[in-house]
């Protein structure tokens, strides 16, 4: 793990204005042209940066960690309102600027790193305890990286995260919508969610066509189904609504050879389809695949 500790040069552009310039303006100043193939849509709006780190409910001691925090629109309220801040940023040209807005007022650890494929258990463990998330997703990886974070989710206690606004949708459905589907399942089960407000598209530059979506997750005391085996529980939901307009019976096909029959066996109708289940209904049926 390597930590970055200091600013350094940005190819000789002056970094001074850094701290003056608003965040529209520094972009422009600095040439930076957001990377679409990161999903890059930097926040801007500094009042809705004060407004997500207020609703995220962290405290001083609490340790709180920043996914892409790009040019650190979240990460310099957040520096001003803890004592340990780590922050995850996979693009390295956004080090320099990062690092010189953050200043050296608190405790701040750059990590430069892929958040798809970072440690999470590995970091509250070198934190010495549970973490707190708190992030502004890239569109393009925001629901693999939030199924990467619920496998973290041993150590996590809250996240306070934006989505585009349809994911954040999907995330917080309930059963029989047209939203509700595996992301919806999968966070049920081991989440307590609420949607917090919706934030416009002004927000962000460059201007992207959807709106977002700050969602608060707190991890349940205990998980709301009893599972046997998580890999099985999350593969029956993915199944059950890869093809979710067929009936269960049809769907789950690719699981087992005699639907029916496992289906009877945790007491569920084979003609409903996965977007009638509740959590508690695929968690059974996922503790029965063995059995069958």
């Amino acid at each position: 793990m390597e930590w970055y500790e200091k600013a350094e040069a940005l190819g000789g552009r002056d970094l001074d204005l850094s701290l003056e310039l608003s965040l529209p303006a520094l972009i422009r100043h600095l040439g930076l042209l957001p990377r679409k193939g990161m999903g890059q849509n930097f926040l801007v709006d500094e009042n809705i940066a004060e407004k997500i780190v207020r609703s995220s409910g962290i405290r001083r001691e609490d340790r709180v960690v920043e996914i892409g925090p790009g040019l650190g629109s979240l990460t310099r309220p957040l520096s001003r309102r803890v004592e340990r801040l780590t922050v995850i940023e996979l693009d390295s040209s956004l080090l320099p600027v990062l690092r010189q807005r953050i200043g050296d007022r608190v405790s701040v650890r750059v990590i430069q790193a892929d958040a798809l494929r970072f440690d999470f258990l590995e970091l509250g463990e070198t934190l010495g305890g549970s973490i707190h998330i708190v992030a502004n997703l890239p569109y393009n990886i925001s629901s693999p990286l939030l199924i990467h974070l619920l496998d973290h989710r041993r150590v996590i206690d809250s996240m306070t995260l934006m989505f585009q606004k349809e994911v954040a949708e999907r995330i917080t459905a309930s059963p029989g919508g047209r939203d509700y589907g595996s992301l919806s399942v999968q966070v049920a089960q081991w989440m307590e969610v609420e949607r917090l407000f919706d934030v416009g598209a002004g927000a962000f530059f460059p201007v992207p066509k959807v709106q977002s979506t700050v969602v608060h997750f707190r991890r349940r005391l205990q998980p709301l189904a009893e599972l046997d085996d998580e890999g099985v529980f999350r593969n029956v939901v993915r199944t059950a609504f890869g093809q979710r307009r067929k009936t269960l019976a049809n769907a789950l096909r690719p699981m087992h050879s005699d639907t029916k029959t496992w289906l009877a066996a945790a007491n569920i109708d084979s003609s409903r389809r996965a977007e009638t289940l509740q959590v508690v209904e695929f968690a059974r049926l996922a503790n029965m695949w063995k059995d069958q």
